[in-house]
């Protein structure tokens, strides 16, 4: 996985977060309410986390060793 270590705004550490993150939304939670329960409350963390895309997956389908 491929998670932005820091916010590219403020630089606040916010790859520790994403898991904890992927796993409450798999349980259906509301994304808000579990930013809010990690403590993130700047808008520009805020947006690092949700806007996340994990392309790993994809990318990995183009090994050139194969």
């Amino acid at each position: 996985m491929m998670v932005p270590v820091r916010c590219f705004s403020c630089g606040l550490v916010v790859g520790e977060y994403y898991e904890k993150f992927e796993e409450a939304v798999k349980k259906k939670k509301n994304p808000e309410e579990i930013l809010d329960e990690l403590g993130i409350e700047k808008y520009c963390c805020r947006r690092m986390i949700l806007s996340h895309v994990n392309l790993y997956d994809k990318i990995n389908e183009f090994d050139v060793r194969r």
